[in-house]
C-alpha cells in the first residue's frame, strides 16, 4: 500500500534535486546542440579522415549528411486526420510482408523444489494480402535441470542461462523468416521487413550471455545480408549514447561527469522553445554507422567498417524517438528510405509502436494467469510421474493475492 502524503511530503523535499538536474540537463542540450550545428557544417572527408580509424568514437554519420546538409531529415508528408494516415499506411505495406518475434520466460528457482524453465517464442507474420492469412503463432519450451546447469562454458545462474534460451530463440524464429524471403526480388515480391524486439549492437554484459548473444546477433546480420530480407532492431526507449560520445570526440570535450542526456533526448529536446532536431512526426537522424568500444565482431574484414548502424525516428508526437538499429547493407543499398517507411507505416497502425512487434508480444506473452496454470500442470504432472517435487504453496499464495 502507498500512503500518499508521504509520497508528497517527499517529493516536495526532493523538488531541488529535480530542479538541479533540469539545469544540469538544459545546459548540457545547449553544448550538444551547438556541437551537432558545427557537425553540419563540416567537409565529410574531414569527418571521415580523423574517426574512420578509432574504435571508441561511439558513431560516424553516413556521407548521407553532407548530400542533406542537416542531421535531421524531415519526413515532409502530414495528414489531417487518422483515417488519412491508416490510408497512407495501407498503401506502403500493401502486398508487404512483415515479420516480427518476441518472447517471455519463466524461471521457478523458488516456487519448486526442482528448477524449471520455460520460454515462449511468438512471432506474426502478415502478408498485407486479402487472400493470404498472416501467421500468429508461438512455440513453448520447458527447460529441465540439465538444460539449466550442464555444458556451460562458464558457471552461470540458471536464470541468465533461460534469458539466453529466449534470446536465442528470438534469432533463430527470426532466421528462418529471412531465409523463407530469401529471393523475393526474383519473385518480384514487395521489399520485406523482420522486426527484432531487441538492439542489433548487443549491450548485454552478464557474464557468459555476452559471447553468445554476440555471436548469434553477428550471425543474424550477416544472414539479413545474405538473404537481401533488411532486418531492424527497434528500441522504443533508448539510453545509448554513441552519438554523444562521436559528438564529444569531435569537440574534444573532456568530461567532467555522466552527463544527464542520451541520443534520444538529444533528438527530441529544445531550450525555451526552440525546434526539437526531429521536429515532427516521421522526422529521421541521419544514419550513423557504429563505432562503439567492444563489438568489434561487427566490423567487416573486407572494408574495416562497422556491419551494424542506427538511426533514430520519431514515432509519437510527444516522446522521444525510436531508434532503429540496421545492417549497414539496407543504406548502402538504397533501401533506407523504403524501411524506414514501412516502420512508419507499422508505427501508424500501431498508434506509436510497430503493429507487428506489438502483435508478436501479445502472442509470447506469459502472463499472471498462465504462470497459474504452469505450477498447476507441473504439479499434476510430478505426481502423476511420481516424481519428488512440489510447487510452493506461499508463492501461488502471493500470487494470487496479487
Amino acid at each position: 500500500m502507498l500512503f500518499r502524503e508521504g509520497l508528497c511530503d517527499e517529493l516536495e523535499n526532493r523538488s531541488e534535486d529535480f530542479r538541479a538536474y533540469l539545469r544540469e540537463k538544459s545546459s548540457e542540450l545547449t553544448f550538444y546542440f551547438d556541437a551537432l550545428s558545427k557537425l553540419e557544417q563540416t567537409p565529410y572527408q574531414s569527418i571521415e579522415q580523423k574517426f574512420s580509424q578509432p574504435e571508441d568514437c561511439g558513431a560516424i554519420p553516413a556521407t548521407e549528411l553532407t548530400s542533406q546538409g542537416s542531421f535531421s531529415f524531415p519526413f515532409g508528408i502530414s495528414w489531417q486526420n487518422h483515417e488519412q494516415a491508416r490510408e497512407w499506411a495501407g498503401e506502403i505495406l500493401q502486398n508487404r510482408t512483415t515479420f516480427a518475434a518476441d518472447g517471455s520466460q519463466i524461471y521457478a528457482g523458488k516456487e519448486t523444489s526442482v528448477p524449471v524453465a520455460a520460454i515462449q517464442i511468438g512471432w506474426f507474420e502478415n502478408p498485407h494480402d486479402a487472400v493470404k492469412p498472416y501467421e500468429k503463432n508461438a512455440r513453448f519450451e520447458i527447460l529441465t535441470p540439465d538444460d539449466l546447469f550442464k555444458d556451460q562454458d562458464e558457471p552461470m545462474n540458471p536464470d541468465i542461462r533461460v534469458e539466453e534460451r529466449r534470446y536465442l530463440g528470438e534469432v533463430a524464429q527470426i532466421g528462418e523468416f529471412l531465409e523463407k524471403k530469401r529471393g523475393w526480388r526474383e519473385r518480384g515480391e514487395r521489399m520485406p521487413l523482420a522486426f527484432f524486439d531487441n538492439p542489433l549492437l548487443v549491450p548485454f554484459s552478464q557474464k557468459g550471455l555476452q559471447k553468445s548473444f554476440l555471436e548469434a546477433t553477428v550471425d543474424l546480420v550477416k544472414l539479413s545480408r545474405e538473404t537481401d530480407v533488411p532486418l531492424v532492431g527497434y528500441v522504443d526507449r533508448s539510453f545509448s549514447r554513441d552519438l554523444l560520445t562521436f559528438l564529444d570526440s569531435i569537440t574534444q570535450r573532456q568530461k567532467t561527469g555522466e552527463t544527464t542526456l542520451y541520443d534520444a533526448s538529444l533528438m527530441s529536446g529544445s531550450i525555451d522553445g526552440t525546434s526539437r532536431v526531429l521536429e515532427d512526426w516521421g522526422d529521421r537522424s541521419c544514419f550513423c554507422y557504429s563505432k562503439r568500444r567492444g563489438l568489434n565482431a561487427f566490423i567487416d574484414e573486407a572494408t574495416g567498417k562497422s556491419t551494424v548502424g542506427f538511426a533514430y525516428l520519431q514515432t509519437t508526437a510527444d516522446s522521444t524517438p525510436a531508434r532503429l538499429d540496421l545492417p549497414c547493407w539496407v543504406y548502402e543499398a538504397g533501401l533506407l528510405d523504403e524501411v524506414l517507411d514501412v516502420v512508419r507505416a507499422e508505427c501508424v497502425i500501431g498508434l506509436g509502436y510497430p503493429y507487428a512487434l506489438e502483435t508478436a508480444d501479445q502472442t509470447a506473452v506469459i502472463s499472471t494467469r498462465d504462470r497459474e496454470i504452469f505450477f498447476r500442470a507441473l504439479q499434476e504432472f510430478a505426481v502423476r510421474e511420481k516424481l519428488e517435487f512440489s510447487v510452493s504453496r506461499k508463492d501461488a499464495s502471493k500470487n494470487r493475492r496479487r
